[in-house]
């Protein structure tokens, strides 16, 4: 699949990129070796190898899931630019 001028401006449009005009056609270049790059790996044989979850073979340690700390609600609330009725206030954003 070759990528033409004229998709490189829709995928600019749809993905809200400016592409300058001067820049469609080096875009273009770089969006057909991204394609070019993914067909070799199609033809890569991966029927005998497992999903890979993580790269790392580590384990999490689990935790017991308990409150350190708490009660600390005017120590938090000093934190706050604003504070109203012991909760933080903030301007106002929807009309």
């Amino acid at each position: 699949m070759a990528i033409d001028n004229l998709t490189v401006k829709q995928i600019a449009f749809l993905s809200r990129l400016k592409v300058e005009d001067e820049k469609v056609e080096a875009t273009k270049e770089e969006f057909n070796k991204i394609l070019n790059w993914i067909e070799e790996l199609n033809e890569v044989d991966t029927d005998k190898v497992e999903p890979l979850i993580s790269v790392n073979d580590t384990v999490l340690r689990m935790r017991e899931d308990t409150v350190a700390s708490g009660n600390c609600k005017d120590e938090v609330l000093k934190n706050a630019p604003a504070a109203e009725y012991d909760y933080f206030a903030v301007p106002k954003v929807v009309e």
